[in-house]
């Protein structure tokens, strides 16, 4: 038997290679695998070694790193304390051992981080210095930095854990927040940052299964309030309320971004984005009406078409066996699959996506399938850059006996199924009838040229009273210093922090438009250089402030009378 399938085997192999069509051989490609911190990987120096040793026998050139977990680092230099999980003990730095070693071997590390998880235990953390502790529930007011629910929870319980997160629209939690990525750039020598859960919490209520029910912080109401001048409690399904949460998550990014590139240019600022369900193909190609948009209040299209991405890293974690009718399955996943990746292909605008795949759902002949789809132009002809695994620590759905339904074969280690990931990918097997392998050979990250070669520039600044108190959501406007049009606009976020991306070098007038609530200076002319990101400071004195911070239990209430979230085009060509 075994014999004669071996020699089956072979003539398949041989019949492959005289008529299938054959794979490109990429010489640039995204290949990437996620590291997760909830398993082996980056524990100690010889989790490491093995790791760095796994990924160059796959022909893998990049893993994002999980060192962000849960208000803590996989790191000893930032800003959040080091984390209490059972690591090497110091002087040994778990960042920096990955970087290192997989420097050493051609392997780019990109530091990935949960962006609003806070803490998951009724235990507080041990650390005094963690967000939770200074933040967290024994704190009030303004000093209370927790996402609350609608039904006014706090946290998201179960029997195995106890989820707080932080709210984004409480502007101290979102400054902690972009410091978190901020300072782990600043004091290591990754190539990339990593959004996770970049989004509010997608734990919703039975009454509102499609809206979001999350960003219920009594300062981030305020805010809200502020910025309408509504007074009420709006529903989750409140469409004001939904994008003003929607704004909030965007700020976080565009800030990370910008001052990113302000920090080191060439680092690659990537999100690991949602693809809840079916594609927008399943609404009509609506993309607003998708579940990531509505239920996660995450508007990652919106980020790309802005720029304010390097590289999208759609999840689309679905089961390449499960079709509609397969059996144990929830609905026509390889379809969805296919449309995700289409929409995200086709929506990448100046920027990059790499499709991010489920290894640990599938087969391993699926997941090479999923590999080679996610490599493929969509259909209008646009192709990504790559394809990233979630997750190195289980490689398929054997080794977690996640296989739906349940293969006869049973479960096996991650080692086991590793290696044979490994051969699927850069050897002829029975996983895979295309030839050469997928990864047969090495390729090398792809470029971002519009950060090695660049055209455009950013502007970054801050709108405060000549005292410091930052003006928050007042407008702030970019125009042509010479004819005075209007090029762009957006509001301050909490911090009175703005930024634009992507401005053609030359002269802007920055400019606060005519306001009841302030006087003084308010217009600041800069220039922007390709490649740069040009300062800026409006110090107008805030009406009716006395030049006084507002006190801790309140907020600015400098809003703009023009539409907060109003941003207009550069002509066209002109992004």
């Amino acid at each position: 038997m075994r014999r004669g399938f071996a020699l089956l085997f072979f003539l398949t192999i041989v019949v492959s290679l005289g008529s299938a069509p054959q794979a490109r051989a990429a010489t640039s490609e995204f290949r990437a695998l996620w590291v997760d911190a909830f398993g082996e990987g980056i524990f100690n120096d010889a989790e490491v070694t093995k790791l760095v040793n796994a990924a160059k026998a796959a022909n893998i050139n990049a893993l994002v790193v999980q060192v962000g977990r849960r208000g803590d680092c996989f790191c000893n230099r930032a800003s959040m304390p080091r984390t209490q999980a059972g690591i090497a003990p110091r002087p040994y730095d778990p960042l920096d051992a990955i970087i290192a070693k997989a420097h050493a071997a051609g392997i780019q590390v990109h530091a990935w981080i949960i962006t609003t998880a806070l803490w998951n235990s009724s235990t507080p953390p041990v650390d005094p210095g963690h967000a939770f502790n200074l933040h967290g529930p024994s704190k009030t007011g303004y000093d209370n930095w927790l996402g609350v629910k609608y039904d006014g929870a706090l946290r998201e319980s179960s029997s195995s854990a106890a989820n707080w997160f932080f709210d984004p629209g409480h502007p101290d939690a979102a400054a902690y927040i972009a410091e978190m990525f901020l300072s782990v750039a600043r004091n290591y020598d990754i190539d990339g940052l990593n959004f996770d859960r970049v989004r509010y919490p997608d734990l919703t209520l039975p009454s509102w299964p499609q809206d979001n029910a999350w960003g219920y912080n009594p300062v981030a109401l305020d805010r809200f309030h502020a910025a309408t001048g509504r007074t009420d409690r709006p529903l989750p399904n409140d469409p004001q309320w939904s994008q003003w949460r929607r704004d909030q998550v965007t700020n976080i990014v565009r800030k990370v971004y910008v001052e990113a590139a302000a920090m080191k240019p060439n680092l690659r600022i990537t999100a690991d984005t949602i693809t809840y369900g079916d594609g927008p193909q399943g609404y009509g190609g609506d993309w607003t009406q998708t579940r990531p948009y509505r239920e996660t209040l995450q508007d990652w299209r919106g980020w790309m078409q802005e720029g304010i991405l390097d590289t999208n890293i759609p999840m689309n974690y679905k089961r390449e066996h499960c079709t509609a009718t397969g059996p144990g399955c929830f609905g026509d996943q390889r379809s969805w699959y296919t449309n995700w990746n289409e929409f995200a292909k086709d929506n990448q605008y100046a920027r990059s996506t790499t499709i991010g795949a489920a290894i640990y759902l599938n087969t391993i002949d699926g997941s090479v399938t999923q590999i080679r789809k996610a490599l493929a132009p969509s259909a209008a002809g646009n192709s990504g850059i790559g394809w990233v695994g979630y997750s190195y620590r289980t490689p398929d759905c054997r080794t977690n006996s996640s296989c739906n339904p349940p293969l006869p074969y049973g479960f096996r280690s991650g080692d086991a199924s590793r290696a044979e990931l490994t051969r699927a990918l850069t050897q002829p097997s029975e996983y895979d009838s295309v030839l050469p392998p997928v990864f047969a050979s090495p390729a090398t990250v792809p470029d971002m040229p519009w950060k090695s070669a660049p055209t455009r520039g950013h502007i970054a600044g801050t709108v405060t009273t000549n005292t410091g108190v930052a003006l928050d959501q007042i407008l702030v406007q970019v125009r042509d210093p010479e004819t005075d049009a209007l090029l762009a606009s957006r509001v301050t976020d909490g911090s009175g922090y703005f930024a634009f991306v992507d401005l053609l070098p030359k002269k802007y007038k920055v400019f606060v438009p005519d306001d009841a609530r302030v006087t003084g200076k308010r217009v600041a002319l800069t220039t922007v250089a390709a490649g740069r990101v040009a300062r800026v400071s409006i110090t107008p004195f805030a009406k009716g402030a006395e030049g006084k911070r507002p006190p801790k239990d309140s907020t600015p209430t400098f809003v703009p009378r023009e539409d907060p979230n109003a941003v207009e085009d550069l002509p066209n060509g002109e992004r």
